[in-house]
């Protein structure tokens, strides 16, 4: 059973960092794409970065190329989304995606795995 843990969520103030944590469980990731999207309340779900198996492409939503950067560690099964200069529209449930197609070119990630969520706050 595959399953894909969220972490380091949290409530933050404009300006503030956070750092999220997505650990994977059940098969290996090393060899595919993962992201994050993130859903607001009353908005639809948002694509907010992925990164190719190698780490060598990589996409970012338009509001937050220059703020956030994804990575990962294939030996750990884990993806990271660090985010920096955290604003009030940053606002949201952010959730790690594992797995499926991922389509930079036209930003499109259609993931098969899915995490829980971790909330992310950000007070103005």
């Amino acid at each position: 059973q595959v399953q894909l843990v969220e972490s380091g969520g949290g409530l933050v103030q404009a300006g503030g960092s956070l750092r999220l944590s997505c650990t994977a469980s059940g098969r290996t990731f090393s060899s595919a794409s993962m992201g994050w999207f993130r859903q607001a309340p009353g908005k639809e779900r948002e694509l907010v970065g992925a990164i190719t198996w190698s780490g060598s492409y990589t996409y970012y939503a338009h509001s937050v190329k220059g703020r956030f950067t994804i990575s990962r560690d294939n030996a750990k099964n884990t993806v990271y989304l660090q985010m920096n200069s955290l604003k009030p529209e940053d606002t949201a449930v952010y959730y790690c995606a594992a797995g499926g197609r991922l389509r930079i070119g036209v930003a499109k990630y259609e993931a098969d795995y899915w995490g829980q969520g971790t909330q992310v706050t950000v007070s103005s």
